[in-house]
């Protein structure tokens, strides 16, 4: 393998001294390749040891619908996806498995669903409340695009972070798998909830059909302009039910890079080591944890809902999740060097405006 060229070191240095890169730098950075991949990766994990230190934050997910109104193009929930079985847990059931999560050690849960209005922004509120308060959690919510006035009601009744995930910072290639939306209305959204003092979450899909190195390098501009703290970056993985299914999966190889250069780039920022990442292969974790990232989300929806959370297949299969994947991690993690860190996860960005 040949030595790393003199502009990709220099635009290295550069990212790793002012955490700052023009775009043509980015994508100079992202068609790393041989050592100048392992060289980047082991920047960002210099990054991150520096600035986050050696621990992971566990986080558990609880996918407590799969019904959607949206009809995206790569996405298994999608609403003409006939061949899903479709569930929704009640709020009982969600705080059981939220409070199970809260017994085996884990300071944060994740409610996640598909866009389904059937639950009615005061049934939430309250779920988020009673979760605050008879658990003591930090609670993130990823239940899509919803009105101004119902972001700051659930951030009224305690909901501490927001995931909205941009997908792509493309807009023809947004409106184009995203029908019925816009990238505009969903940046607006990012946008709303700063405003209300979310702590911030969005990130993007690696290797969807017509994306460009171009269109990564203004998916990681966008998440260091939004300055968010976290960001979900995952590969693209096709559904056999969606219009996209006939297409290659995204590369973990690329995602990998995207991944370490938005660590670079937004050193304080929680990047989660994703289950899409597991999906595509069993080291997919490590790998990426190694590349930057310093969260791990485990999926901790109950069975039989679990199976039906299908935005790809093969979900479930990876290891780290379900009961008992608090211990897991730690012994998993204390294999690499890295250990759980056992408090609630906030942002390290100035904590404290977030309380």
């Amino acid at each position: 393998m040949s030595a790393p060229r003199e502009e990709f070191a220099a635009a290295l240095a550069k990212a790793v001294a002012t955490s700052r890169l023009e775009r043509e730098e980015i994508i100079l950075l992202l068609n790393a390749q041989g050592e100048e991949m392992e060289a980047l990766c082991q920047a960002a994990d210099a990054v991150r040891a520096k600035y986050l230190g050696r621990t992971v934050h566990l986080r558990a997910v609880i996918e407590f619908s799969n019904y959607c109104v949206r009809n995206c193009f790569y996405c298994g929930l999608r609403r003409d996806n006939r061949r899903l079985s479709r569930y929704r847990m009640t709020p009982a059931e969600i705080f059981t498995a939220a409070r199970r999560a809260r017994a085996e050690g884990f300071r944060t849960v994740v409610l996640q669903a598909g866009e389904d209005p059937s639950y009615h922004l005061r049934e939430l509120c309250r779920l988020v409340y009673r979760l605050k308060s008879e658990l003591d959690v930090a609670v993130t919510l990823s239940v899509g695009d919803l009105s101004r006035e119902a972001y700051r009601e659930l951030r009224a009744a305690g909901a501490d972070r927001y995931l909205l995930k941009h997908e792509t910072a493309d807009p023809a290639l947004f409106a184009s798998l995203r029908p019925g939306t816009t990238f505009t209305a969903r940046v607006k959204r990012l946008h709303w909830l700063r405003e209300l003092g979310y702590q911030v979450g969005s990130g993007n899909i690696v290797g969807l059909p017509g994306q460009t190195i171009a269109s990564l390098a203004a998916d990681i501009l966008l998440l260091k302009e939004l300055d968010v703290e976290m960001a979900g970056i995952g590969p693209f993985i096709p559904h056999p039910a969606t219009p996209l299914g006939a297409f290659p999966p995204g590369s973990l190889s690329l995602t990998l890079k995207v991944l370490a250069v938005t660590r670079l780039l937004l050193p304080l920022a929680h990047l989660p080591a994703t289950t899409a990442v597991a999906t595509l292969s069993p080291e997919g974790r490590r790998r990426a944890l190694k590349a930057g990232a310093n969260v791990v989300m485990p999926d901790l929806t109950p069975f039989p809902y679990r199976q039906h959370y299908a935005i790809y297949p093969g979900k479930t299969r990876p290891r780290g999740e379900g009961r008992d994947a608090f211990r897991w991690w730690q012994q998993e993690l204390a294999k690499i060097g890295r250990e759980v860190d056992c408090g609630y996860g906030h942002s390290p960005k100035a904590t404290l405006i977030f309380q």
